[in-house]
């Protein structure tokens, strides 16, 4: 069985991360969405909002699962056993970081691969960064949102 991990805060869940987590479907027996825990960062949704929104989002997919961890990604993806994780790529910016992850992750846990996918050009600029600004300003990022979460 083909298992990929596709970790991040979904701080929110954005239409990009959608994309991604959907067309990994297409190429993996399961994609297991996967919250990273880290208690030094501050959210705008609590875990339990997070989790949620991700729930409802792939509510008719059984090919997604949802779930957190804390600690290295690639520990989480050995625990699963998962052989790859899943990385949605914007920019060359975003390469040029991932890559040098994707590096190090190798040489800790040789049999996880990194897959990474380029953005749909029209995903290319939607950001969850950029979607709590909008949020915070008190401005309409429900575009950005996944259909079962606006």
């Amino acid at each position: 069985m083909k298992i990929a991990v596709f970790p991040g805060s979904f701080d929110p869940i954005t239409i990009g991360h959608e994309d991604i987590i959907n067309r990994g479907t297409e190429l993996f027996d399961k994609v297991i969405v996967a919250i990273g825990v880290n208690s030094s960062k501050k959210y705008m949704h609590s875990l339990d909002e997070r989790l949620e929104m991700l729930r409802k989002t792939f509510k008719d997919n059984n090919k997604v699962e949802v779930d957190t961890y804390k600690g290295l990604t690639v520990e989480y993806c050995k625990d699963k056993k998962a052989n790859f994780l899943l990385r949605g790529l914007r920019t060359t910016g975003d390469f040029e970081f991932e890559q040098s992850i994707a590096t190090m992750n190798a040489k800790l846990v040789p049999d996880v691969e990194t897959i990474f996918l380029m953005s749909n050009p029209q995903h290319s600029a939607v950001s969850s960064t950029i979607v709590r600004d909008i949020i915070r300003n008190n401005g309409n990022a429900s575009q950005f949102l996944p259909q079962n979460i606006r």
